[in-house]
């Protein structure tokens, strides 16, 4: 289900001449999902998952051309709006003339995930204080809490091996990311995929939370873990997979429509 974000009058008719349906659509199309990857900008700047400057999320655009939206380098996410998101190629390269800087080294992880997955529409990486934690702990996420069983075997592993400058990592990550909704980069950070802004931001959000759980709770002493029968079927429960129960429910799309009106209550100018 799509949500509806909203498109401020100062976007509204694009950076192009409207002369046709198809070409209408296509504006509004992008005009909406500068929207949603504004807005997942603004989220991780209030939910702090920020690191200053650094750090990425990405957006595929439509279209018949590989193009995608990322934020322009030297601004704080809390800065980031629809309309100074930066269109950019498959290396990281801005598309036109529009004098922007870029970090295109900040596009090595995030092309290599949008080249490989065609369902990773949105590619969000951090270097949260939890997340950098677990990242460096032998076991990785552990499913000590209701939150970290959604990821319950579902997260690839990518072994540490400098900052990511070189596009001979690529291979090696898209291969530990694999058909996984997240990785854990080693030494490094955490990083999620959605088909949709929404679905990244959801995942890193309680990924990011799996993660301050579990760094607490093992400060706290032992930790007893459900048996992995048990967190399998919540992994089960929480992606949507048929289980049985007599229950289903709609909290994804409910949580990010919260979102959105949080958005609108405190930084209304992600929109602009």
């Amino acid at each position: 289900m799509l949500l509806p974000v909203r498109i401020p009058p100062s976007l509204e008719g694009g950076a192009r001449p409207v002369t046709d349906t198809a070409v209408a659509a296509d504006t509004a199309e992008e005009l909406r999902l500068r929207c949603e990857l504004a807005a997942v900008y603004r989220l991780a700047a209030h939910f702090g998952m920020t690191d200053l400057i650094f750090t990425h999320i990405s957006l595929r655009l439509p279209g018949p051309e590989p193009r995608f939206l990322i934020n322009p380098y030297g601004l704080l996410f809390e800065e980031i709006t629809a309309s100074n998101l930066v269109v950019v190629d498959p290396a990281g390269q801005p598309i036109g003339d529009t004098g922007t800087l870029v970090n295109p080294a900040g596009f090595v992880i995030h092309g290599a995930v949008h080249t490989a997955r065609s369902d990773a529409h949105c590619v969000m990486h951090t270097h949260t204080r939890a997340g950098c934690a677990v990242a460096a702990n032998p076991d990785g996420l552990l499913p000590v809490n209701q939150m970290s069983m959604e990821f319950y075997n579902r997260v690839g592993y990518h072994e540490y091996e400098g900052v990511a400058l070189s596009l001979d990592e690529q291979a090696r990550l898209v291969a530990d990311l694999g058909d996984h909704p997240v990785l854990i980069l080693r030494n490094h950070g955490l990083l999620t995929v959605g088909s949709t802004p929404a679905q990244a931001f959801l995942r890193m959000f309680y990924l990011n939370r799996a993660c301050e759980i579990q760094v607490t709770a093992a400060a706290a002493g032992p930790l007893v873990l459900p048996p992995p029968n048990v967190c399998e079927r919540s992994a089960r429960q929480l992606t949507g997979t048929e289980t049985g129960d007599d229950f289903i429910d709609p909290g994804a799309d409910l949580a990010w429509a919260a979102m959105l009106r949080l958005l609108d209550r405190i930084a209304p100018g992600y929109a602009d």
